[in-house]
């Protein structure tokens, strides 16, 4: 199956947010709210409520989460839930029922206002998309980063385009991205990337400046590329192949997503193409039944525009 790699996908979206802003949100009116969302919706959400007191939890842990807290919700410390779900289907359904049992406020972040998760939470913040290969989740999520940081899709997609000494991707077999500290919520989104296009075949791995001093770069390797973003690593990696990449004064999350999401493309398209092999099977098949739902996932999500 011919499908556009995440790259073309990041390009797309920036084009699209520069002509079509996505809708503010403010978080501060939530006073310590559990925030929920399933692998990189709950990391977006870590970075929507970057600065700001929350309870995190995901599909795995909610439940015992919500039951650890069950005292402190009934003295009414905490009155709000923030559910962050590009579908509003799957794990969110279940997640605002629990919410709502436990008589908390259910705020639902969402790409399809008409989904099932839409039609019962108290309250709705709906996300334009664009068309995009499932899992991808690109402009779904950026566009609710963007909403929080107000950055420039012009300015990051400039950003892109001026990127220099790009190196042959081809080369290498692994792949290490060393961000500053402060961009933590962004490793785990780039490994998620990692593990959706390329599975065991191709290795992945994000960690901070903090974490890359704690023995992550015991065994350097001339078939990884270390990229850092922000900063000049003089340290981590073969010292011939590290790539130091500068980040504007006003590059924040969504240009980091942005920027990391794009190289990720780039290494996809010098590699076998293991994504477009197996995700219509994926889509069609042992996906779905996972969730023991009857319906097939789109393997191109339509755009919600």
């Amino acid at each position: 199956m011919m499908l556009p790699t995440l790259d073309d996908i990041v390009l797309r979206s920036l084009d699209y947010f520069s002509t079509t802003p996505p809708p503010g949100f403010n978080v501060s009116r939530f006073s310590l709210p559990f925030v929920v969302g399933s692998g990189n919706a709950l990391n977006t959400g870590k970075i929507l409520l970057s600065g700001h007191a929350a309870i995190f939890a995901d599909e795995s842990n909610f439940k015992s989460i919500m039951e650890s807290y069950d005292q402190i919700i009934k003295k009414g410390l905490i009155k709000d839930v923030v559910i962050i779900s590009s579908s509003g289907e799957k794990d969110s359904v279940w997640e605002i029922e629990l919410a709502t049992k436990m008589n908390l406020k259910t705020t639902l972040l969402t790409c399809k206002p008409n989904s099932t998760a839409a039609k019962i939470a108290d309250e709705i913040y709906t996300y334009k998309s664009i068309a995009e290969p499932y899992t991808y989740n690109t402009s779904t999520y950026l566009g609710m980063v963007l909403s929080t940081t107000g950055e420039s899709a012009d300015e990051i997609k400039r950003m892109i385009k001026t990127l220099s000494m790009v190196p042959a991707f081809g080369d290498y077999i692994s792949y290490a991205f060393i961000l500053p500290d402060e961009f933590l919520p962004v490793c785990p989104m780039i490994e998620i990337k990692g593990d959706e296009l390329f599975g065991p075949h191709v290795m992945i791995r994000a960690v901070t400046q903090g974490h890359a001093r704690h023995a992550k770069f015991v065994h350097p390797w001339e078939k990884e590329l270390v990229i850092s973003l922000g900063w000049d690593n003089k340290y981590f990696g073969d010292s011939t192949h590290r790539w130091n990449i500068p980040l504007s004064s006003t590059a924040s999350f969504a240009a980091v997503i942005s920027l990391t999401y794009y190289l990720c493309g780039l290494i996809q398209k010098e590699k076998p193409p293991y994504f477009m092999q197996n995700i219509e099977n994926f889509c069609l098949d042992y996906g779905p039944k996972a969730y023991g739902k009857p319906e097939k996932f789109d393997v191109i999500v339509p755009a919600n525009d």
